[in-house]
């Protein structure tokens, strides 16, 4: 219950502070440190009790004895009456013990002589009034058990379990089952997720097991069903081309016995298997195509009769000619034999079977109402068998998966999407999104200036919310301690924030005549940050400046963050100007920077001058990060352009590509009645991956993941994960292992964390 309560505190508080109800939070803050319920938390009970025993002020003991008593201990049951009476006794006495053990001898005699009035008349209390005058009374045997450890041990914890029932047993407000109610949804919303997973695999298989089951057993065309009326010769004519095995019937077909003898089976047809066709065991024909139209087929199939039949006939010719001409040849071709059994006479046989390949011809072009629902089997069996046979699309929508120029979808995945969560306490745009170092806590700012600091793991939960009154206009986490966080406003300030304590540790000025601090870079020391003040805008609007033709002045400053003072300040050349993005290298040697004026500037930490300069981009620079070796930096620039450049060569680039807007930024978010929100870059534009070899990029409906090659394209597009309906507009990249979480935040507010699997080659 004391947990609930504390996070009540903290919605109300939270609350009070939305509504600009400042008085009342006053009021509501000194109640709360003036509280002797503790916030019914029987831990901190059970500390203010001993704090007056150690003390040895009875007076306050008693007080807050009887002020428990009258807020709490009377509205138990008179069967509990005795309990209660049972443990102010006890309390009492452990006062007693600790003044004898002590040696205070004043403070017994004084108990005695307080409560003499109180005490007389109960008959527990007969015997201890002697106790001030025994010599040793912790060797006397009726007082011997309680100067024991033991006894005060279970006397503070029999306490301390009271109180606990007590508590969870009391009444208890709608507003305090908040915490509860949010548990058991969260409990539900788990099970329900588990459940639809069950669900959804259930179907998969047994839909997979109702396709097989259509393509093992489907339905013959009923002129193959009607075989006693056609003749066995026909089936081998129409039997399907589809990889399946058909039902075996006996064969009575007068031809089959010059059928190779290890293709036959006395008694039976031929049954085919895949990649076979009835056409290859009958008579040697050339398969027909797979991938042809039902229609094709059958005309196939139909002209094909023809040459099928010559050679039934032959066999008959090829048999009697011995008796009608001597002469000739026993080596001549087939299809000599074939033209000679044409001049032969008519024999039953052969006018039977014409007259099945006339009947069959009408049936073929006036196919019956069952022909179409066999193509439609055809057509879904083989559907899902291509289905079955290819891997998924890592991208299955080509506009949300569309590659950088030149760059097509890789046909490896190197990532698998695990689960895709949403966060969604923020209600306006995100403006950053950030992990700490440790991979624990997010930090996430709004255009309204809200941060919400949570986690994710196990389960999504905020651990704190921060709203000021100044715009927010950046933010970072320190590195050491991890639960810092730096948060640059638009009046001149920099806040130091303790995340735990949920307090402002210090506020440092920065300079009135650039009051924007665009940007905050923490060293991976923990000692220092670096912080970019720009100058206001023209406009006079800090919290949303249009970008101008001249760059707006600005200031790079190196503050301690131990001692809160500033350190120095870094020459700008040729003239000061804003600096949009900073980033640290792994050791805090080297400094990169992009500015509103288009140029990178590297740095030197330990000389803290900068080593070179270089233009980069025609316009701003939004983002800039060191790869993963440290030998180049990364930067996306207001021309579109993501571009990788070698710090060892002042300028020269390693690689060029040209991103979407979507992905760079200006953002827009369009609406009804003509309503466009324009957003330009604040936030992280791209991040890496723990081994450096993959990028993610925004888009207009999700992140996206590029592979990073050595030739051209520079970027190759692996993995679209989507979720978003609005533009992203910041995104980061946490990884743990063949694990790691993607943050993509976009203009509606919402904030979507993909756990990516990674497949190690």
């Amino acid at each position: 219950m004391g947990s609930a309560v504390e996070r009540t505190d903290e919605h109300v508080r939270e609350y009070l502070i939305y509504r600009g109800f400042t008085s009342t939070l006053k009021y509501l803050d000194t109640d709360i440190k003036a509280d002797k319920e503790k916030g019914f938390r029987v831990d901190k009970i059970i500390d203010q009790l001993q704090q007056f025993v150690q003390s040895f002020d009875l007076f306050g003991l008693k007080e807050y004895w009887l002020y428990l008593d009258r807020r709490l201990l009377c509205r138990l049951e008179d069967v509990y009456r005795s309990t209660v009476n049972k443990l102010r006794t006890s309390l009492y006495r452990y006062y007693v013990i600790n003044t004898i053990q002590k040696g205070n001898l004043e403070k017994t005699q004084e108990f005695f002589q307080k409560q003499a009035l109180e005490l007389q008349s109960q008959v527990e209390w007969r015997d201890w009034f002697i106790l001030p005058f025994i010599p040793t009374p912790e060797q006397n045997p009726a007082f011997a058990p309680y100067f024991s450890r033991q006894w005060a041990d279970t006397f503070l914890v029999s306490l301390h379990n009271f109180l606990s029932v007590l508590f969870q047993c009391m009444p208890q407000p709608v507003l305090l089952s908040f915490d509860a109610e949010v548990q058991k949804t969260t409990s539900l919303t788990e099970e329900n997720e588990q459940l639809c997973q069950l669900l959804f695999a259930l179907q998969t298989e047994s839909r997979d097991q109702r396709a097989l089951d259509e393509m093992v057993h489907h339905k013959l065309p009923v002129y193959v069903q009607n075989m006693d009326r056609l003749g066995d010769t026909e089936l081998d004519l129409v039997s399907s081309q589809r990889p399946v095995s058909t039902a075996t019937t006996p064969s009575r077909n007068f031809f089959s016995t010059f059928l190779p003898q290890g293709r036959r089976t006395p008694g039976k047809l031929p049954q085919f298997t895949t990649g076979s066709s009835p056409s290859q065991v009958a008579g040697g024909r050339k398969d027909l195509p797979i991938n042809l139209p039902a229609k094709s087929k059958e005309a196939v199939q139909a002209n094909e009769v023809k040459p099928v039949s010559s050679q039934a006939s032959t066999s008959e010719p090829k048999s009697s000619q011995s008796h009608q001409s001597t002469n000739q040849s026993t080596n001549q071709s087939t299809n000599q034999s074939a033209n000679q059994s044409t001049n032969q006479p008519s024999h039953p046989r052969h006018k039977k079977i014409q007259e099945h390949e006339k009947e069959r011809k009408e049936l073929f072009s006036k196919p019956p109402p069952q022909i179409p629902e066999k193509k439609g089997e055809t057509g879904e069996a083989e559907l899902l068998a291509e289905t079955s046979s290819e891997p998924p699309d890592p991208c299955s929508d080509s506009r949300s998966c569309r590659g950088a120029e030149g760059g097509g979808l890789s046909t490896e995945q190197s990532f698998i999407k695990l689960s895709q969560e949403e966060y969604g306490e923020h209600h306006s745009s995100i403006m950053h999104c950030r992990v700490d170092c440790s991979g624990r806590r997010v930090a996430s700012l709004d255009v309204d200036g809200v941060i919400k600091v949570w986690s994710f793991n196990p389960i999504m939960q905020t651990k704190a919310t921060i709203m000021s009154k100044s715009p927010l206009l950046s933010l970072e986490w320190a590195t050491k301690p991890d639960r810092l966080l730096l948060l640059g406003s638009g009046v001149g300030t920099v806040r130091l924030y303790d995340t735990d304590a949920k307090k402002n540790l210090y506020e440092m000025n920065i300079d009135e005549t650039h009051p924007r601090i665009l940007s905050l870079a923490c060293s991976p020391s923990g000692s220092s940050f670096v912080c970019s003040a720009a100058a206001a805008s023209r406009s006079g609007s800090v919290e949303s400046a249009p970008r101008l033709p001249i760059p707006v002045s600005g200031q790079l400053l190196l503050w301690d963050t131990k001692t809160v003072k500033q350190q120095l300040q870094f020459s700008l050349e040729p003239e000061p100007v804003a600096i949009n993005c900073t980033a640290f290298n792994h050791n805090g040697n080297l400094l990169v920077t992009g500015a509103a004026d288009g140029v990178i500037r590297l740095f030197d930490m330990q000389r803290y001058e900068s080593a070179m300069s270089w233009r980069a981009h025609d316009g701003e620079v939004y983002s800039v990060e060191f790869s993963y070796d440290e030998n180049t930096v990364f930067s996306i620039g207001e021309d579109g352009k993501f571009i990788q450049w070698n710090i060892h060569r002042c300028g020269v680039k390693q690689s060029e590509q040209v991103l979407p807007q979507d992905a760079t930024g200006p953002f827009i978010l369009s609406g009804y009645s003509g309503y466009k929100q324009v957003q330009v870059p604040r936030g992280r534009l791209f991040a890496f991956d723990s081994e450096g070899q993959h990028i993610l990029t925004c888009s207009s409906n999700g992140g996206l993941i590029y592979r990073l090659t050595n030739g051209e394209p520079a970027l190759e597009s692996m993995l679209s994960l989507g979720g978003h309906k609005a533009p992203v507009v910041t995104v980061d990249w946490c990884s743990a292992l063949d694990c790691g979480t993607c943050l993509t935040a976009s203009m509606d507010g919402k904030i979507k964390l993909s756990t990516l699997l990674a497949q190690k080659s």
